[in-house]
């Protein structure tokens, strides 16, 4: 039962995969001509239109620079506030994580209108910079939560010996424990990563300039009221996935080792 399942399991991933690649390379007569088929006459006019004539590699450079960004501030702002979590005393610690929890608990979209009227009376909304800004608040709980959990299961013994040593606790905190929480680290900012990357909800509510847009609200270009260039938009989640499986590719080491960091205690 269980190779069953997973044989089920893998072709719910595998059938869309072959359906979109491939998808990229047809005509739209030859997408609908045959679906799930392999492309007879394979063709990259698709790559050409959506890199060229619809200038994704500028939105591409857009999602880098809001993603660059966003992650580096959201894991330093997320890893100070952790190690205060797992430093201070019982209720203080309590208290100081709950706070983050809660923001957990509130779904988005109960404070977007409250956001939006904030940004648009600070001159943010329609700006990379207010997306980053909203990128880092939304997930900072996220990266609070899993950093947390992590550095509670840090030995006390081992910040009591850096400040016999004379060590204050930023020394405390740059010296070990960023080092020994770099598995973490690493697994927390591939979260961030594909949180920030595939966002449609914030651009979508914050970006009304077509030349700050991201590549989730790029790809809404080729959906229209009436018809859906399925090729091109194929084409598009294509280009836009493929940074995201190059990084887990080279990071997939550093994801494995940070979910399992703390699970067994020496």
């Amino acid at each position: 039962m269980r190779r069953v399942a997973l044989g089920i399991y893998t072709l719910l991933i595998i059938v869309p995969l072959v359906v979109i690649v491939g998808g990229s390379f047809k005509t739209t007569a030859d997408l609908f001509a045959s679906p799930f088929g392999l492309p007879t006459r394979p063709t990259l006019d698709n790559y050409v239109t959506v890199l060229a004539k619809q200038d994704l590699l500028g939105v591409l450079g857009n999602s880098v620079l809001v993603v660059a960004v966003s992650v580096p501030v959201t894991l330093l702002l997320g890893s100070l506030t952790a190690y205060a979590v797992a430093r201070l005393p019982r209720w203080p610690s309590r208290i100081l994580f709950g706070i983050f929890a809660l923001g957990l608990a509130v779904p988005a979209q109960a404070v977007m209108i409250p956001q939006y009227v904030q940004f648009d009376r600070l001159g943010l909304r329609n700006s990379l910079t207010g997306l980053m800004l909203i990128n880092v608040v939304v997930t900072l709980p996220v990266a609070v939560f899993i950093l947390a959990g992590f550095m509670r299961t840090l030995p006390a013994e081992l910040f009591e010996a850096a400040e016999i040593d004379g060590a204050g606790p930023w020394a405390v905190f740059r010296r070990i424990v960023v080092p020994v929480s770099a598995p973490s680290l690493a697994a927390t900012s591939i979260f961030l990563v594909v949180m920030h990357w595939n966002d449609l909800l914030y651009p979508l509510l914050f970006i009304d300039d077509p030349s700050k847009r991201t590549l989730p609200l790029a790809l809404l270009d080729f959906q229209g009221e009436y018809l859906t260039e399925y090729p091109l938009l194929f084409t598009g989640v294509v280009v836009a996935s493929l940074p995201m499986v190059l990084a887990y590719a080279f990071l997939q080491r550093h994801f494995v080792a940070g979910i399992t960091a703390g699970a067994v205690k020496g």
